[in-house]
């Protein structure tokens, strides 16, 4: 006989902290990534070639040599591309044309020049090799706000300025109030570009059916799938003529996988043209080089202050860098937060403008916190600018300003509607139980032992679920009526039964590691009150065969809220039918009809009962006995916006996002007065995220976040040249936090639910990639009592503003001493000396013998002398994780027999140039003689980008690998032995063992 059950596992599913379902796949190596799927039969490999340079007009490309060599079936260049393919719609309207490959030149380093389609990676690499391509350099622009001046290189002369985008608003009435106030508190903030750097790069399968004209794509593509129609359109086929298919899992995201989009559209070219299946894995290098990062961005910003501390208006002028394209959807980014810039404060008046520049960096994307970040840092740095202004503790400056409970559902000034929430009460709970009056202090008994310690806080509004609109409102309320209305957020679930009576969940939302299989099955389970592992949640997705919509994918923190709102709402569509079935079935009316433990129970008598699964098949097995208004088979889709998301008013005002949780953060930090390390000493976050499906999940995703906006504080920056090249192109160079480096957290939730949202839950995802660095860069600036703070705040960084001291000049210098030459790019210097057994003589004749040079410099193609002791050669080289051929010309000069010479020269290739010189002495001593040697480089482009720290640390261990061989080839007076193992030498440190 079946029991009711009592209280306990019968009543919720929800709200518990239920283990993830996908972890034990996962960490077994049972997952299914892009790669791990089987490749369709005859599948060639792409590889690209990739620009040497930021800016640059190509002037021919020849690919005969790769077309030659075996394995090779198709060469693709930007020319066959362009008219294979419809230039790339984006969210300004501007005569930018923006391909999959670069055409006409380069514009930042990186970008795609050519496919090549071989037999495998291993041919198709060498084949990007010898792909040709000659380029007349360019000036380039790296920084947004010389990007804007009159005489700036232009990146699109069809633009005819750098300029891409300008507009103004004004909301309520700012300039009064700044008239009226008794303070006007001002500053700038620059902040850096960064990204997320997921453990799976880009992946792309494509194929192309001639017989249909269609393409069939499997990608690890986060979304949003707003950029479906734009692939398609650049395709030039229809929307159902490109079928595109995620795999089961995804080695994390964060957004930029959004990115991967050019590539598709690229691979399905080279799939046609080849007339092959082709598939793509990206290597770290491209994906750090050229994939997609988070827009820098320039704000100056000011405020009208009360004598008290109450802010009455803001001025943003915000100048955003989104690289050489604006790629789709941008300049979202700029936008995306538009409608709550005055974060979570009761702020009446605003003024905003918003300038988009375009400039010789990589396009930028969907990067976790997506425009928060940047506004919350400029925000955030201004209040506390405004309490040390007012001699006020920040935290009451922050309590003074929050929106109050009682005003709650609270419109913005430029529209967003602050679902609901309770600030002050966070506030005083975080303070209190995560013990602010103890950090305070800790840093006051600190700093009487001379210790440097800083206490920071941040408070932000978390936005999630973004309205589709709100991209619209870089629009002239003219352009939008031509344009036609955007707006809402559309989430699409399923949930069926089989005709076991088992129930399957399909969502249009690819996970890309957040544990969505795990919250599902606990909604689901919830509304018919299963265990969550009886129910399988399908976690690939299939444009064709699944049910999607423009705004469905894995962004914004949208699936608490809305994704998984929409799950509930189908499951109670369907237990609604069930309902049915069962009253039927049981002989009792539908409204008496309860669910628990796997059945279906009348309410008045628990003992008329039947298991769900019987009911439930029945509707397979039986459809002609369902009652009227249940159509045979059981299956429910919902989808489902927000009301609230509608499009831009005729004032500009715009909802940008559907529910907003809010954050508290405060920590302590302690720099170290000799390295410059900044240590958080305690860390304290405090979330309303509305109602908690999964605490254990949140925590992760807070944990996840934190981790990230402390890269973000610390860490992590995409780092330029100023000719453009890219200085961050390891993980030696572009560094991440690890699990040493990333401290314990102390987390406090409150939940006030959605009034908005199905399940009352927000977002979560994303907050502390916002709070979090402006919380810690705040604690610096107190600790050192600096305004100015620059992220990311390395040591290095920290150490100027502690020292602040001009490098001491090299007491050893003298007029011969070689100098960094002049020009853009990393400069390399360095000196050493080693001990030969030989005299001056024997050695100086080693150094000058150039017998044999050509037949032993393996990857020599060709050499000539050109004039005494100067030589011009072509040679096939690569450094770490690149390498390309290179005309090299090496010059003997201020020759001083036997004593010294200078050796000066360079290289010019893929890779990129250098240029330098390195003078050699020799001194006589006893038992010998010592090699005196100085030298200085200039590397600018690709191999500039194999990051500082590898290319100082190889170019010194040459030099010094160099003079130490000499000693060994004392005994071969032909030099060929000497220079033999110079050769291998270099081959050595290349990575290429001899």
């Amino acid at each position: 006989m079946l029991q009711r059950p009592t209280k306990g596992l019968s009543e919720s599913r929800l709200g518990v902290p239920a283990q993830r379902v996908e972890d034990l796949s996962l960490l077994t190596g049972a997952g299914r990534y892009a790669d791990d799927l089987a490749a369709p039969i005859g599948a060639q490999s792409i590889a690209f070639v990739r620009a040497p340079e930021a800016h640059a007009r190509i002037v021919s490309i020849d690919a005969s040599k790769a077309l030659a060599m075996k394995g090779v079936c198709a060469v693709v260049d930007g020319a066959t591309l362009a008219q294979k393919t419809k230039p790339f719609i984006g969210g300004v309207k501007s005569p930018i044309r923006h391909f999959s490959l670069a055409v006409d030149k380069i514009r930042y380093f990186g970008e795609p020049v050519c496919i090549v389609v071989a037999e495998n990676r291993y041919v198709a690499e060498d084949a990007a090799e010898a792909v040709e391509v000659a380029y007349e350099s360019l000036p380039a622009v790296v920084d947004p706000q010389a990007a804007l001046i009159d005489d700036a290189p232009v990146l699109h002369e069809a633009l005819q300025s750098n300029l891409a985008h300008d507009r103004q608003f004004v909301y309520g009435e700012p300039d009064a109030a700044f008239k009226a106030a008794a303070h006007i508190v001002k500053t700038q903030i620059k902040y850096p570009r960064n990204s997320c750097t997921p453990i799976e790069c880009f992946h792309v399968t494509a194929e192309y059916n001639p017989f249909e004209d269609s393409y069939q794509v499997t990608a690890n593509f986060q979304g949003p799938f707003t950029i479906h129609p734009v692939m398609a359109r650049a395709l030039g086929v229809p929307g159902n003529r490109l079928r595109l298919k995620t795999p089961p899992d995804s080695g994390g995201s964060y957004g930029v996988k959004q990115a991967v989009f050019p590539y598709i559209v690229a691979c399905c070219v080279a799939a046609k043209e080849s007339g092959k299946p082709v598939r793509w894995v990206e290597d770290r290098f491209e994906h750090l080089a050229a994939a997609t990062s988070a827009t820098n961005r320039v704000v100056d910003i000011e405020a009208a202050v009360d004598v008290d501390g109450r802010i009455n208006a803001l001025r943003y002028d915000q100048i955003e860098d989104c690289g050489a394209f604006l790629r789709a959807p941008e300049p979202a980014t700029l936008y995306r937060i538009h409608g709550n810039l005055n974060g979570a404060y009761d702020i009446e008046h605003l003024a905003v403008r918003n300038r988009v520049a375009v400039t010789n960096k990589t396009p930028t994307g969907l990067v976790r916190g997506f425009g928060g970040p940047q506004v919350y840092f400029a925000l955030e740095r201004l209040v506390d600018k405004i309490a040390k202004t007012l001699d006020l503790d920040p935290v009451e400056v922050r309590a003074l300003n929050a929106v109050k409970t009682e005003q709650m559902p609270y419109r913005t000034a430029s529209g967003a509607l602050l679902d609901s929430g309770d600030y002050h009460a966070s506030i005083e709970r975080a303070k209190t139980e995560g013990g602010y009056a103890d950090l305070i202090a800790r840093r006051d008994a600190a700093r009487r032992e001379g210790r440097i310690y800083g206490v920071g806080c941040a408070m932000v509004v978390e936005p999630s679920v973004s309205n589709m609109g709100y991209i619209t409102a870089l629009l002239t309320p003219e352009a939008r009526r031509k344009s036609g209305p955007k707006n809402g957020g559309l989430a699409t679930a399923s949930v069926s039964f089989d005709p076991s009576g088992s129930i399957t969940v399909k969502s249009a939302s690819a996970p890309q590691g957040q544990g969505h299989r795990t919250v599902l099955a606990q909604v689901v389970g919830e509304v018919f009150s299963l265990n969550p592992d009886e129910i399988v949640v399908a976690s690939d997705h299939d444009t064709v065969k699944d049910v999607w919509s423009i705004a469905s994918g894995n962004y914004s923190s949208r699936f608490a809220a809305v994704v998984a709102g929409a799950a509930h709402i189908a499951a109670v569509r369907l237990r609604d039918k069930i309902a049915k079935i069962a009253a039927s079935q049981l002989n009792v009316k539908e409204d008496e009809i309860e669910f628990f433990d796997g059945a279906v129970h009348a309410a008045s008598n628990p003992d008329n009962a039947l298991p769900l699964a019987r009911i439930a098949s029945a509707a397979h097995w039986s459809p002609l006995s369902m009652p009227d208004g249940v159509q045979s088979g059981l299956s429910e889709t919902a989808t489902w916006t927000m009301d609230t998301l509608k499009e831009p008013d005729e004032d500009d005002r715009i909802n940008s996002s559907g529910a907003y949780g809010f954050i508290f953060d405060f920590c302590g930090v302690e720099i170290d007065p000799v390295t410059g390390a900044v240590e958080i000493d305690r860390y304290v976050t405090m979330h309303d995220a509305g109602r908690l499906l999964n605490p254990l999940l949140a925590d992760g995703q807070i944990k996840g976040g934190f981790a990230h906006g402390l890269g973000a504080a610390l860490l992590e920056e995409f780092s330029y040249g100023p000719d453009g090249s890219f200085l961050a192109g390891t993980l030696a160079d572009y560094l991440m936090p690890t699990a040493c480096e990333t401290p314990r957290l102390t987390i406090l939730h409150d939940e006030t639910p959605s009034p908005f949202t199905p399940l009352g839950a927000k977002g979560i995802g994303e907050g502390n990639c916002m709070s979090t660095p402006v919380c810690v860069a705040n604690a610096v600036s107190d600790a050192l009592g600096v305004e100015d703070v620059v992220l990311p705040l390395t040591r290095s960084r920290v150490s100027e503003m502690l020292f602040d001291e001009p490098e001491p000049d090299n007491p050893n210098a003298d007029a011969s001493t070689p100098q960094v030459p002049k020009g853009e790019g990393r400069g390399v210097t360095g000196a050493g000396s080693t001990f030969v057994p030989a005299d001056a003589t024997e050695v100086w004749a080693l150094i000058l013998d150039e017998r044999a040079l050509a037949s032993v410099i393996p990857g020599c193609d060709a050499l000539k002398l050109v004039g005494p002791g100067e030589y011009e050669a072509v040679m096939t080289i690569g450094a770490g994780p690149i390498r390309g051929q290179f005309d090299v010309d090496v010059a003997l000069k201020d020759l001083d027999e036997p004593r010294a010479l200078t050796l000066a020269g360079g290289a010019v290739g893929p890779l990129g140039r250098s240029r330098g010189e390195g003078r050699i002495t020799l001194e006589t001593v006893e038992g010998g003689t010592n090699v005196n040697y100085q030298y200085s480089v200039l590397v600018s482009g690709k191999a500039a980008s194999i990051g500082g720290r590898l290319l100082d640390g190889a170019t010194r261990s040459f030099i010094s690998l160099f003079f130490k061989q000499l000693t060994a080839q004392l005994g071969d007076k032909s030099g060929a032995g000497f220079l033999a193992t110079l050769i291998d030498a270099v081959k050595r440190l290349l990575g290429r063992a001899p």
